[in-house]
């Protein structure tokens, strides 16, 4: 998976990062939004990597890892050459400039004195800004790229969610955090969402046309007793075009999705504070209804080829979380260029006779065998500043709890 797509573009340059939903300041993407650079410590980037080099099944489920860039004040543009070398020849000059500008200013925050994090009163302090004091960033493929507008859930996993080695105090608060949210009772809490076209009145909506949830939401207003209404607010949108049809197909992929998750969470011997969901999927419903009839076609095209028969595309208001497609070796099938959720997509959406047989792969280029996929949803395991691995000390149930948690819940939003 590591470095297995050409990006960015040369005409790309770096901005702020505007859709995220929760997390720290500091990132940043290119201008079409492939391209994202997070600001990370030295655990989350040994966790990427050692994923991505010994745990295979777990990599799948976060976002592709490009590369890291080691940040400091004399940052240079053959410091960017040496640490991208699968991409640094298609980032224009201009987006270099922006990222040695960024380096200069991560390296005089993380330079400057601050409270060591095991300071009771140091952690408060830090606790107030968002951003990270670091010198080094992790280069992955933004997952909410190639929507037309993409409807973003943020699910942060776990009913505890401080580390071992978290101070006293921010154990009390995050303690205090779970007590009071569907952190406890779940085993996860929204921490944030923004939904495309998600009020009827204008006026609550963003410049860009999004309703946008913040953490206070997860923690003030969603409880046990509405948990699975805030959850349709997510999907279910008919300001947007997303009816009923469409909303139970998005939530059958979804669920297809956390059975997997389930299953590489409960075969790994893993810890995670504080990691996420980020549940992705197209939030207009023309573009999501076009993408699932475009996706139906090149499917049912395929299928011709091979019956030599008639086929009709478009969308049906048939079960679509019939399966996930498995090689011979029982291992899962990943298109380079999309992982796992699109493989599921191809599985889930064929419902023409023997296309449990078919077989879908990706070229040597990246491009798939089968056409372009249209980019539909996408459900990825993120944030790992505070993950390592355990062995020795079976599965992580903490975060198996939230998403055990969330299976129940997009079965009855399915109608499993």
């Amino acid at each position: 998976m590591m470095g297995s797509k050409p990006i960015p573009k040369s005409d790309k340059e770096l901005q702020p990062y505007n859709m995220a939903v929760a997390g720290h300041d500091g990132t940043m993407c290119d201008s079409q939004g492939e391209l994202f650079i997070k600001p990370c410590t030295d655990q989350e980037l040994r966790f990427y990597k050692t994923a991505n080099e010994s745990h295979q099944a777990f990599a799948d489920l976060m976002p592709v890892f490009m590369g890291e860039l080691a940040l400091n004040d004399t940052t240079d543009v053959n410091d960017i050459d040496e640490q991208l070398p699968a991409v640094s020849s298609m980032i224009p000059t201009e987006t270099k400039a922006k990222v040695i500008k960024q380096a200069k200013e991560q390296a005089a925050e993380a330079a400057a004195p601050h409270p060591a994090s095991s300071d009771e009163k140091g952690w408060e302090e830090k606790a107030k800004s968002k951003k990270i004091k670091t010198n080094k960033s992790v280069v992955l493929e933004n997952s909410a790229y190639g929507y037309t507008r993409p409807n973003i859930m943020d699910a942060k996993l776990g009913k505890r969610l401080w580390a071992d080695d978290a101070p006293q105090a921010k154990k009390i608060k995050f303690d205090e955090v779970s007590a009071e949210t569907t952190s406890g009772s779940h085993g996860f809490r929204i921490a944030g969402m923004r939904v495309y076209k998600g009020d009827t009145d204008p006026g609550k909506l963003d410049a860009m046309g999004y309703k946008v949830y913040d953490k206070n939401y997860g923690r003030n207003v969603v409880k046990g007793h509405n948990l699975l209404e805030a959850m349709r607010k997510f999907i279910f949108n008919p300001q947007a075009g997303i009816d009923e049809e469409l909303g139970k197909i998005i939530a059958g992929l979804f669920l297809n999705d956390l059975r997997r998750i389930e299953e590489v969470l409960a075969s790994e011997e893993s810890r995670m504070y504080s990691a996420s969901l980020l549940f992705t999927f197209e939030g207009d419903g023309n573009a999501l209804r076009a993408a699932l009839d475009q996706t139906r076609a090149d499917m049912s095209a395929e299928q011709y080829k091979k019956e030599d028969g008639p086929y009709t595309p478009g969308l049906s208001a048939s079960r679509v979380d019939s399966g996930i497609e498995m090689d011979d070796e029982g291992q899962m099938v990943f298109p380079i260029n999309a992982a796992m959720s699109q493989n599921m997509i191809l599985a889930n959406l064929a419902q023409t006779p023997g296309s449990q047989d078919m077989e879908f792969s990706a070229d040597s280029d990246g491009e798939s065998s089968n056409g372009d996929i249209p980019r539909i949803y996408s459900l990825k395991l993120i944030d790992f500043a505070h993950a390592e691995w355990t062995p020795g000390q079976g599965p992580d149930e903490n975060s198996l709890f939230g998403v055990r948690s969330l299976i129940k819940i997009f079965e009855q939003l399915a109608d499993d």
